[in-house]
């Protein structure tokens, strides 16, 4: 079992501020583990599956089951029932004697009502798959991905069909089961035609016309998958400066092992796809991403019409920091690192990369490889 520390540490920190702790990540990425072994610290812990129909059924009446009980109470796959939020509202404004940390598989955005009716109550936090810092093994990692079952799987086989079921499982059943009514066939087509535009420019325009869809269903689809973790919608940052800037965001497949399987990419065959890049592009920014420990970071890319660009801009604690991915051991600086560099007027330019040695290439730019990165955040 891997034990993910930081996240344990989240949530005891959460816990000190609010009664009620959201844990939201994509299905089979870890929370019930994570729920189960935070729970060992308590006395008194009750726990409810909403896919069990027992569970269910004792939650139809949560005035009947929930006032008796005491200490920590874990609701798992809330989303299945969000109509529990205003109860929960009132037990935690007329009960001490209770913590509840709930875990759902969908975002805040789909999950309106914790939102909403748990406001100044309730802490978020996000648990992706794997990460890197935490598994240590970036080939396997990148290649099969950070989901606890396709990165510990036995064989590189049963990993891609542990990937593989898991893609039909979500698309045939999980989104009915969150009240999502839409066509499986169509959402299969277009989460494959995404995984094509990995690590580009969206275009609502060219996507409806390639699957004959109209532009609303295509953004309320991408919306769905975005809710539900599977894909990242990377926005674009605008400098006030004289050049044109590119106003569409990015997409990226959240996990790369979801994205070599939607390709139909063998484990093995990675490093030598015309998508090799891409996935590196999208493997390391999520691992960026997710290092970040201050909630408040904003994420953007920044793009020209005239071809400059950044693939990642952090601000945080008020710096702007650059991260530029390069499929490559040697990157050399180059006329757009520059640009960046003067007109986002970054406190930091880093380039990350797949090698193992991390050094200067000039006084503001800096290769650093992911290894060492993930290294630095794990001790």
């Amino acid at each position: 079992m891997i034990e993910r520390k930081n996240y344990l540490k989240s949530l005891q920190e959460t816990f000190e501020v609010h009664p009620v702790c959201a844990v939201l990540g994509p299905r089979q990425c870890g929370k019930t583990t994570l729920a189960k072994i935070y729970a060992q610290s308590f006395d008194d812990v009750h726990f409810f599956d909403l896919e069990n129909p027992q569970d269910l059924a004792l939650l139809d009446s949560p005035s009947l089951t929930l006032p008796n009980l005491k200490g920590l109470i874990i609701i798992d796959e809330i989303q299945l029932k969000p109509n529990l939020f205003p109860y929960l509202r009132f037990l935690v404004d007329n009960a001490a004697d209770k913590k509840f940390l709930i875990l759902g598989s969908a975002s805040q955005d789909l999950i309106q009502q914790s939102s909403e009716t748990l406001a100044g109550r309730i802490g978020y936090i996000e648990l992706p798959p794997f990460q890197l810092w935490e598994v240590g093994d970036m080939q396997t990692h990148w290649t099969r991905g950070g989901f606890p079952k396709s990165f510990l799987a036995s064989s590189d086989l049963h990993s891609e069909r542990w990937r593989v079921d898991y893609i039909r499982t979500f698309l045939e059943r999980d989104l009915a089961k969150m009240g999502i009514d839409i066509s499986p066939i169509h959402m299969r087509r277009l989460w494959s035609m995404l995984a094509h535009y990995h690590g580009q420019i969206l275009n609502t325009s060219e996507l409806g016309r390639s699957l004959d869809m109209t532009q609303r269903s295509i953004k309320r689809y991408i919306d769905i998958l975005e809710g539900c973790f599977m894909i990242r919608q990377l926005r674009p940052w605008f400098e006030n400066i004289s050049k044109r800037q590119i106003k569409s965001p990015k997409l990226y497949i959240c996990d790369s092992g979801i994205f070599h399987s939607l390709l139909g990419i063998p484990s093995h065959d990675i490093h030598f796809h015309p998508k090799c890049g891409a996935s590196w592009e999208g493997y390391a920014l999520e691992t960026i991403v997710h290092s970040t420990e201050n909630e408040l970071a904003e994420y953007y890319f920044w793009k020209t019409e005239k071809g400059a660009e950044l693939d990642l801009l952090v601000l945080k604690n008020g710096e702007r920091l650059g991260y530029e991915f390069k499929y490559s051991e040697h990157p050399k600086t180059t006329k757009s690192m520059h640009s960046a560099l003067e007109d986002l007027k970054l406190d930091r330019f880093t380039v990350i990369t797949p090698g193992q040695r991390s050094y200067p290439l000039t006084d503001k730019i800096f290769v650093q490889s992911l290894t060492d990165f993930s290294q630095n955040l794990s001790s």
